[in-house]
């Protein structure tokens, strides 16, 4: 975990948590799985892969998870769970990847609950040898990053690589956490992520979604595009400050300057969510306080963005959050339409 540029120093108390952050580290090796999740997957057992065969029932095209039903050949119904449209789209599937009636073997993370008959979509095996994987794309675009020429500037865009994010989920990891945050922490439940009823995911948590992001960049304004709810953030350049007793919204209100090449974000005025962030220390809210710091510094040759990022929460967080993760530039990808169905 390295210091930022944009927070202070923090003592002793950083030194102790460097050394929780080293024993989360070791935790987050084990558990790297759940941590690739755009919602909670903590519903089910990632570390086990169970192979169920069956015809097709039903199958539910849309975002934030496409679900496939199928009649197992041992008897019963059973449900999986996969990512939104754009990912899946991406890896190479089609609202005919699948159809009703059509025979298929399927693996799955099982449920946490049996009683649910619900697993996570591994892998689908049709009966022409067809193999269908819903974050396939990812790992053939890492293949072919150095092939690709580099941005001139932040504006493009940018998509997180397969599986790297850095110090981001071991530093949230480690996050103390007041006594609000430790009680709404116990209390919470993953079917209270208002993402099932199309509400967005608010900054940092969004520039770690397996999504595409955009910046485009004016004069004295920045739009930062996510595929994830179609979220678009705007950026004011012009000198201005926030707002004395503003709208509180999803992504907040953001003012930004530049650091020579890097875009420095400040954002405020929040609304209150129940869980903006993923991973460890999921179910801890954010409120009225809520403040974040982001540096977005483009690499020399223009094929990765490095973000930096400070997030302050006096109610929930006992100490700031800080971290870093990358974007690559992926300049033959386009935004697909998200498409949220609660």
């Amino acid at each position: 975990m390295t210091c930022s540029r944009i927070t202070p120093e923090f003592g002793l108390q950083r030194i102790k948590i460097c050394l929780k952050f080293i024993a989360v580290f070791f935790g987050f090796l084990l558990l790297a799985n759940p941590l690739q999740a755009h919602h909670s997957r903590s519903a089910f057992d990632t570390a086990s892969v169970i192979t169920y065969e069956g015809i097709v029932r039903e199958v539910a095209w849309r975002s934030p998870h496409v679900y496939i039903s199928i009649d197992l050949e041992d008897g019963g119904e059973w449900h999986f769970e996969s990512d939104s449209i754009p990912i899946l789209i991406r890896s190479g599937w089609t609202d005919r990847s699948v159809v009703v009636g059509e025979h298929i073997v399927v693996e799955g993370n099982p449920g946490r609950k049996p009683s649910e008959r619900a697993s996570l979509l591994v892998s689908v095996l049709k009966d022409d040898g067809t193999v269908l994987t819903p974050r396939s794309h990812f790992q053939k675009d890492s293949r072919e990053l150095q092939a690709r020429s580099g941005a001139r500037s932040l504006a493009g865009v940018w998509e997180l690589p397969y599986g790297d994010y850095g110090d981001y989920f071991v530093s949230w990891g480690v996050v103390e956490l007041t006594e609000a945050g430790a009680s709404a922490q116990a209390l919470f439940t993953p079917s209270a992520l208002p993402t099932g009823t199309c509400i967005g995911t608010p900054t940092p948590m969004l520039l770690a979604m397996p999504y595409l992001s955009e910046i485009e960049l004016q004069e004295d304004i920045a739009y930062i595009r996510s595929e994830f709810f179609n979220t678009e953030r705007i950026i004011y350049l012009d000198g201005r400050g926030h707002p004395e007793n503003g709208v509180r919204t999803n992504q907040g209100h953001s003012i930004g300057r530049w650091e020579g090449e890097d875009l420095i974000i400040d954002t405020r005025l929040f609304e209150d969510h129940p869980a903006p962030m993923r991973s460890t220390n999921e179910g801890v809210p954010s409120g009225a306080h809520k403040h974040v710091i982001e540096r977005f510094s483009l690499s020399d040759d223009g094929s990765r963005v490095k973000i930096e990022v400070f997030l302050e929460d006096p109610e929930f967080l006992a100490t700031p959050f800080q971290a870093t993760l990358e974007w690559a530039y992926v300049a033959d990808f386009e935004l697909s339409n998200y498409s949220c169905v609660p």
